[in-house]
């Protein structure tokens, strides 16, 4: 009877152990939620300082996506999802690209959206260029010249991509889809430079043929969308990756 007794309030004087090792879990818990929030405090102020610093400097860099704002959708509304980095730049870019569609009645050739990569403005090709020619059509220049103007008062990299769908071509002039595509983008590319007056450090051409399809290549409509040419606003994160002068 006495060990039974002895047993029972060791066992008594023992459950503080259980209040104490919960109570040492929810600290911990508690100390990493924190940490946890500390750390995104932190990296969004790293963000708000190097938007504030380019402000003031006269040069503004869009963070696009990974947290560092953009445009969701293509609606020139801020996702919720993004650390705004300099609203005003980007509401003056989808205020400035909406009012050139709508003004120029380019719904059926411009559209933008968001990717990994940044801001991609989309070129339907099939107005911007006769068939298997890579010349600007005179009566899109001007178009194609507003466009750039909005572009000139952001730093980061831009990007001119060339799309083909896969019908074969070959010609004097072009001996496959990927060289019309890398001429379009470079035509593209010159105007932008000599016209518009962008940075050529900043701007680049490249071309992709049929091989990065935004459609399968089963249906004329579906042609038409892999026919295009991109200007990317690349992600200020790529600057890394950009050759040194």
């Amino acid at each position: 009877m006495l060990k039974k007794n002895n047993d029972e309030k060791n066992s008594k004087n023992d459950r503080w152990l259980l209040t104490y090792s919960d109570m040492i879990t929810l600290l911990m818990i508690f100390f990493i939620i924190m940490y946890t929030m500390s750390t995104v405090n932190s990296n969004k102020f790293n963000k708000m300082a190097t938007s504030l610093n380019s402000s003031l400097s006269g040069t503004d860099v869009i963070g696009l996506g990974g947290g560092g704002g953009i445009l969701d959708g293509g609606n020139g509304i801020l996702d919720g999802n993004y650390v705004p980095m300099d609203v005003k730049t980007e509401d003056t870019i989808a205020s400035d690209l909406d009012s050139i569609i709508k003004k120029n009645n380019l719904q059926d050739m411009v559209t933008y959206e968001m990717d990994e990569r940044g801001l991609v403005i989309s070129l339907d090709d099939n107005i911007l260029f006769d068939t298997g020619s890579a010349d600007v059509r005179p009566e899109q220049m001007a178009s194609l010249i507003k466009i750039g103007n909005m572009l000139k008062h952001i730093s980061n990299y831009i990007r001119v991509e060339g799309f083909t769908d896969d019908v074969p071509i070959h010609d004097q002039r072009f001996q496959s889809n990927w060289e019309l595509s890398v001429i379009r983008a470079t035509n593209v590319v010159e105007i932008l430079v000599n016209d518009v007056k962008l940075n050529p450090e900043k701007i680049s051409a490249t071309g992709y043929g049929q091989y990065r399809p935004a459609a399968a290549n089963d249906s004329e409509s579906n042609r038409r969308l892999n026919r295009r040419v991109d200007i990317v606003i690349m992600n200020s994160d790529y600057n890394r990756w950009e050759p040194d002068k």
